[in-house]
């Protein structure tokens, strides 16, 4: 298994001992997933949180109308779940989907709630995780609510710099919240 990357993302945060390093790896469960493949899906219980060492995925859901909205992008050192299912044990809200071959590390709930107890100092990291969620997240909606097309393609430019050029230009849209036909013409206007 693979804990270089993960291990040097928790490095930005806390610091481990050998011991807690070697406990920490032990909860870890590798997987890989062919593309297209689903982490979690929409009405399952959230039973892992996962980081990514290799891959990209999406974060989306569908609304009652049959529309996809994609509310982000995972890729190689970043940590994904369904936050809500995970915490609150009920029905998740999203689809988390990969885009190519991605491979993961798992920590289960259950084991999750074990590191709090027995390395107390992994909350903190979780809980700077889930803040840095939050702010993002309040980002993207006010993005999507006081920005134009052209400023949220711009943000995103920013934001996924390194993968925009692998992602589809119907995912771009459907994360812009654009229909593809609208986003291609915007595209050739830039």
């Amino acid at each position: 298994m693979n804990t270089a990357i993960i291990l040097q993302n928790i490095s930005k945060y806390i610091s481990l001992t050998q011991e807690e390093e070697t406990y920490f790896v032990s909860l870890l469960k590798e997987k890989t997933y062919k593309n297209k493949q689903y982490l979690a899906q929409e009405g399952e219980i959230g039973k892992y949180v996962n980081f990514i060492n290799k891959g990209c995925c999406r974060i989306f859901n569908i609304d009652k109308n049959g529309f996809e909205h994609i509310l982000s992008f995972a890729t190689q050192d970043y940590w994904i779940g369904d936050l809500y299912s995970i915490v609150t044990q009920k029905a998740g809200r999203f689809f988390i989907q990969t885009m190519e071959l991605t491979e993961v590390l798992q920590i289960s709930k259950t084991d999750l709630d074990s590191l709090y107890i027995k390395v107390p100092k992994f909350e903190r990291m979780f809980r700077i995780l889930a803040e840095n969620a939050y702010v993002e997240y309040q980002n993207r909606v006010m993005q999507n609510l006081g920005f134009t097309a052209k400023e949220r393609y711009d943000a995103f430019e920013k934001k996924y710099a390194k993968i925009k050029h692998l992602l589809p230009q119907k995912q771009i849209a459907l994360y812009l919240g654009v229909t593809p036909e609208f986003f291609s013409r915007m595209k050739k206007k830039i």
